[in-house]
C-alpha cells in the first residue's frame, strides 16, 4: 500500500505536471503554428532551440533555470527584489523545470497535427474575411485539436516523471516540492524502503503507460480526422 507522504508526493506531482502543462500550452500551441506555417529563415535555428531540452543533460537544464530563477538571476532577482518572491526550492520552480522539459513534445506533437490541417480551409475562411487569429481559432485549433491534446497528455506525462532540473532548482521538501520521482530516489537511500520503491514504481508505471495509451488514440484519431500525407 502507497503510506501518507507517498501519496502527498504523487499529489504534488499531480500538481506541478498540471501548473506546467497549463503554463506551456498557449505558448506552446503559438510556438507550433509559428514553426508550421512560418517560411522564416530562423525557423530551423528556432525548432533547435525548442528541441535542445530534449538533448541536454536534465541537470544543465536545472543549472541554467537556477542561475535565471535564482535570487542572484536576472528574473529571480527582479522578483525577489521587486514582488518579495522567491520561486527558487518552491513548487513552482519544479512546474517551470517540468514545462521546460515537456515543452518540446508539446510543440512537436502540435506542430505535426497543424501541418496536417488543410490549408484550403484556412485560405478559404480567409476569403471570407477572417483574420489570421480567427483563423487559428475557428479552423486550424479545431482540427489539430487532437494532436494539442496528445501534446500535451505527453508533457504531462513528462513532468510526472522530471528528475534531474526538478531536484536542481526546487529541491527535495517533503510535502511541497517532492514529487513522485524524488520520491522513488528518497525511498532508495533508505534498506527499509524497498517495498515502497516498488509500489511507487508500479504506480510511476501506469500512470506513464495510461498517458501514452491515451496519447496513442489521440493520434489514430487526428490521422482518421485528416488522413496521412503521401
Amino acid at each position: 500500500m502507497i503510506d501518507a507522504d507517498a501519496w502527498v508526493a504523487v499529489l504534488v506531482s499531480m500538481k506541478v505536471a498540471l501548473f506546467a502543462v497549463l503554463g506551456m500550452l498557449v505558448p506552446g500551441v503559438l510556438t507550433a503554428w509559428w514553426l508550421a506555417r512560418s517560411r522564416s529563415r530562423w525557423t530551423a535555428l528556432v525548432e533547435s532551440m525548442v528541441s535542445l531540452p530534449l538533448v541536454l543533460p536534465p541537470v544543465v537544464v536545472g543549472y541554467l533555470l537556477l542561475r535565471i530563477l535564482g535570487r542572484r538571476g536576472w528574473l529571480g532577482g527582479l522578483l525577489h527584489e521587486q514582488l518579495g518572491v522567491d520561486l527558487v526550492f518552491t513548487w513552482w520552480a519544479a512546474a517551470i523545470a517540468s514545462a521546460v522539459m515537456g515543452y518540446p513534445l508539446l510543440v512537436r506533437s502540435t506542430r505535426l497535427a497543424i501541418e496536417l490541417v488543410d490549408r484550403d480551409l484556412e485560405r478559404a475562411a480567409a476569403s471570407a474575411g477572417a483574420g489570421p487569429v480567427r483563423t487559428l481559432l475557428r479552423v486550424t485549433l479545431p482540427l489539430a485539436m487532437p494532436g494539442v491534446l496528445a501534446g500535451s497528455i505527453l508533457a504531462f506525462a513528462r513532468s510526472l516523471g522530471g528528475f534531474g532540473a526538478t531536484i536542481l532548482v526546487a529541491g527535495n521538501l517533503p510535502g511541497s516540492t517532492r514529487t513522485l520521482a524524488l520520491a522513488i530516489w528518497t525511498e532508495t537511500q533508505d534498506p527499509a524502503g524497498q517495498d515502497r520503491v516498488i509500489v511507487l514504481v508500479l504506480f510511476s508505471v501506469a500512470l506513464s503507460v495510461a498517458a501514452m495509451v491515451v496519447a496513442e488514440i489521440m493520434g489514430r484519431r487526428l490521422e482518421r480526422r485528416l488522413g496521412r500525407r503521401s
